[in-house]
């Protein structure tokens, strides 16, 4: 008589904090210490439940001029934080230099976009080309399973993979300076924070760890703007880079004169000097002829525009788009509500 011993099913192991199937402590992870509350939170948060943590701060420009500033990210101050706070949780700390690859890669591209009459936004740079590619390729060098950050964003495991989602807290939300993030870094990436639903327990958090940084200011400028001054760095980084010009009615009339392009941007109202009349807003900005185009607030209004860049995260790929193009939701700012849009491929990366 033969006997049948069924199959074993093998137990089902629970995922950790991280969605490794391992225990915490064997799951390493680096996480990027900017010294402020949400990431010495991140940190302090991993450490408390058992994961190998790291944590790192990148030195990433000379914060001699920074003295005295509270909020910067990364200047003197603020790595003096993230060291105690990984001397408070017990874990590895260690700053790296990332002077020069910060300079070529957001602070050089921050004054040639505004010489080109744009208004860039170097955090968007920082994030693509500094932390979730630079740091990201030293977290993998140092062994870590994940890099994790304080940003507040979601990542979601979805049918095609790991997703970008909005926070739980709208008013924190960083989705839009994460827009660049590609499928292959998602997946190495964690956002402890996403779902936390107020900042007011981000900080309730770091007191009950007892952490320093509990009632530390938010940064506020870019790191490497003094008082958000970015003119007076654009001027030193591009000598006569503030050539003065014309200030044009979008009907063609000289309203008067301007101290550089580099001094505007796109929807900007106030500091015109313009005197009385009907409010007039700056439409666009021609670096060429070294004018500044103005008009009325309904002449800022457009229906298309084209966009580069574009990294596409949807469901399906991003030139098969549908009859009429995919249905999106646009935002022009990261203070702006997003408004209904149909994206239309026309390349690669543009639309």
């Amino acid at each position: 008589m033969t006997t049948m011993t069924p199959p074993v099913t093998p137990p089902v192991t629970a995922l950790n904090a991280l969605g490794f199937d391992r225990p915490a402590a064997d799951t390493r992870v680096v996480v990027a210490m900017s010294g402020g509350v949400d990431s010495s939170v991140v940190a302090a948060m991993l450490a408390r439940e058992g994961f190998d943590v790291i944590g790192v701060t990148l030195q990433l420009y000379d914060h001699g001029a920074a003295l005295g500033r509270k909020g910067a990210c990364c200047a003197g101050r603020d790595i003096h934080d993230a060291r105690a706070v990984a001397a408070r949780m017990g874990f590895p700390h260690y700053v790296l230099d990332y002077e020069s690859r910060f300079r070529e890669s957001v602070i050089d591209d921050f004054a040639d976009q505004y010489l080109a009459g744009a208004t860039p936004v170097p955090c968007v740079r920082c994030n693509q080309r500094v932390k979730f590619r630079d740091l990201l390729a030293t977290a993998r060098e140092l062994g870590a399973d994940c890099l994790a950050t304080g940003h507040y964003v979601r990542r979601i495991i979805g049918a095609r993979g790991p997703e970008l989602h909005q926070a739980a807290d709208p008013a924190r939300d960083q989705s839009y300076f994460l827009f660049a993030t590609t499928p292959e870094q998602l997946g190495y990436l964690r956002f402890p924070l996403g779902g936390v639903a107020t900042k007011a327990e981000t900080r309730a958090m770091a007191a009950g760890f007892g952490l320093d940084v509990a009632d530390k200011p938010d940064s506020q400028d870019i790191c490497f703007v003094p008082q958000g001054g970015y003119a007076a760095v654009i001027e030193k980084l591009r000598p006569g880079a503030a050539e003065p010009g014309e200030i044009v009615h979008l009907d063609g009339r000289v309203l008067g004169a301007h101290r550089g392009v580099i001094h505007y941007t796109v929807g900007q109202r106030r500091g015109l000097n313009l005197g009385g009349g009907d409010p007039l807003h700056v439409l666009r900005l021609e670096p060429e002829s070294r004018r500044v185009i103005v008009g009325p607030r309904a002449a800022l209004g457009v229906a298309r525009l084209r966009v580069a860049e574009v990294n596409w995260l949807g469901d399906g790929a991003f030139a098969d788009a549908p009859p009429g193009g995919w249905r999106a939701q646009a935002r022009v700012r990261s203070t702006r509500p997003p408004a209904p849009a149909r994206v239309l491929p026309e390349g690669a990366d543009t639309a």
